[in-house]
């Protein structure tokens, strides 16, 4: 139920006899001045819009519950734009594909798991070639930018898109922008073809380059209206998503016919919405190489101890499941679970009791992890990159220190080495898992901007989908302490929760909120005592 509404919604069902409608015939579009009839998505999903989200929000509300969170499309400021067959109708490699082209009214659910009398809740549009586009080959010019942080798999991605865009399209006209959003106005466009890119999958990094900060929304789309471009390719985090959203509502207001295609990349996987960004699967693989060197370390002295720090600002995603994979680790420590140091049930009560029992331990922290407990110990002023992000202190080094303070002021013999392989991770070639998912990833992308939308792809729930970019930049991914996937964690490592029975019930409470769950009444009582968590994990 809507927050503001005294009863529960009641959905219309037809009676036995009663012919369902299709449901084309059955959806109401919601125009984006009807803001009172956003409820429809509140009901539906956590996301909370802004007021200048709401304004490019599209919903269409079918039977049963049903919402389509809609992508912006060029037909909504430029409606008499002619369309074309699309030529993959006629290409050879197609021809012998069943129903190839996806369906209009195709989408896909963003929650998948639903009881009997759930409504059937927020839909994305699905991704893939559409019947008829919006551009004709021979017109597109596109362009393709990295910005951010390195992350395994980006040269795939832009191969992917410069052979994707001439092979199936017939496209010439593919440019780089060389080291981000800056390249847009600051350097010279890169012709790229296919035979330039071709073995470019085999390196780590980009061949672009890429860097943070730089958007100057005005500068970008005055170049890319300058020069002509209509298809623009955005691969980049959650703050480079919300950069291309910019650049995208500077274009419709300028009313240029140009689809914007955003790609989400972030190793630590804490993209809202979408199961997985790509190069995630090569980060957690390379982990291993790390947490294996360092359980050989430990194991190799006495009362040794192996710390493994790895990415995860915000999000624990890479240490958790390096952890579940290893099963060399006996503490995994992530942003999104508290701990502290001292007294029962601290962690150097866990370390002693560990080497008493095992002689040695290996412990993996993801770099967020502890930033609160180190600000107290080390106040320092709070320092942003050019991205935005809080620049965070060593817990490692940190870490590691406390350590040995503590073992020697319990007179204890110890051995601690201290591995950080962060940037040998990120630097990496994707492996084949992830060059497939970036294959399908570009060739969505490609597949929607030429079919005339504008979106960030993504997977949901295992089908690849058009996804708005509010949604993929208005919340972050966490890990869910309260889920089984982090009890099978701590089932592996057998190390202590750290968190109170409060603690545990204000992380329920925050998962409450965020999916809209009615109040248990055995936890009523506590969630008003409790109403403010400090444990929030966000949503997927």
């Amino acid at each position: 139920a809507d927050h503001d509404s005294p009863e529960p919604p009641r959905y219309r069902h037809l009676q036995p006899a009663q012919k369902a409608l299709p449901f084309s015939a059955t959806c109401v579009r919601i125009s984006r001045d009807s803001y009172p009839n956003l409820r429809a998505l509140r009901n539906a999903s956590a996301t909370t819009l802004r007021d200048d989200d709401a304004a490019f929000a599209k919903l269409d509300e079918g039977d049963y519950g049903y919402v389509l969170d809609d992508v912006q499309h060029l037909t909504d400021y430029l409606p008499e734009l002619p369309t074309f067959p699309n030529p993959l109708q006629d290409h050879p490699a197609y021809s012998t594909v069943k129903q190839y082209f996806v369906n209009a009214d195709d989408t896909v659910p963003e929650k998948v798991v639903v009881q009997k009398n759930s409504p059937r809740g927020v839909h994305f549009r699905r991704a893939g070639p559409r019947q008829r586009v919006y551009f004709e080959p021979e017109d597109v010019k596109a362009c393709i930018v990295t910005c951010g942080g390195l992350c395994p798999g980006l040269n795939t991605v832009i191969r992917e898109l410069v052979c994707g865009l001439s092979h199936m399209y017939n496209v010439n006209d593919v440019f780089g922008i060389q080291n981000g959003y800056k390249g847009f106005y600051s350097s010279n466009y890169l012709p790229m073809t296919p035979k330039s890119v071709n073995d470019i999958h085999k390196r780590g990094g980009t061949v672009l380059g890429s860097s943070r900060g730089g958007h100057d929304t005005h500068k970008i789309v005055d170049n890319i209206q300058d020069r002509g471009i209509n298809q623009v390719y955005i691969i980049g985090g959650d703050g480079t998503q919300k950069g291309a959203y910019e650049i995208f509502k500077e274009i419709r207001r300028r009313g240029l016919k140009v689809a914007v295609a955003g790609i989400p990349k972030t190793i630590d996987n804490d993209i809202a919405v979408i199961d997985k960004s790509f190069g995630f699967d090569t980060a957690v693989e390379e982990a291993q190489r790390a947490i294996d060197a360092a359980h050989v370390e430990a194991s190799s002295a006495e009362n040794g101890i192996g710390l493994v720090k790895l990415m995860g600002r915000y999000s624990g995603f890479i240490a958790m499941y390096a952890t579940l994979a290893s099963r060399d680790v006996d503490c995994c420590l992530i942003p999104e679970s508290p701990f502290y140091l001292e007294g029962e049930g601290g962690l150097f009560e866990y370390i002693e009791r560990r080497l008493k029992e095992n002689n040695h331990m290996v412990i993996v922290v993801a770099e967020g992890a502890g930033q609160d407990l180190i600000a107290k110990s080390i106040p320092v002023a709070d320092q942003l990159d050019a991205s935005g992000n809080k620049l965070l202190l060593d817990v490692g080094l940190w870490l590691t220190h406390k350590i040995k303070d503590h073992c020697k002021s319990k007179k204890m013999e110890m051995t601690i080495k201290y591995i950080d392989p962060t940037y040998m991770i990120r630097a990496i070639p994707s492996n084949a898992s992830d060059n497939v998912y970036c294959t399908l990833l570009a060739h969505s992308a490609i597949h929607g901007a030429m079919a005339g939308y504008s979106f960030t792809v993504g997977m949901v729930n295992g089908r690849h989908a058009y996804i708005p970019f509010h949604r993929v930049t208005s919340t972050r991914n966490k890990v869910k302490i309260t889920d089984r996937m982090w009890a099978r964690l701590l089932s592996s490592t057998n190390q202590p929760s750290f968190l109170s029975k409060e603690d545990i019930m204000e992380a329920r409470e925050a998962e409450r909120l965020a999916n809209r769950l009615p109040v248990p009444a055995s936890s009523s009582e506590h969630t008003k005592k409790h109403s403010a968590s400090v444990l929030s994990n966000g949503e997927k």
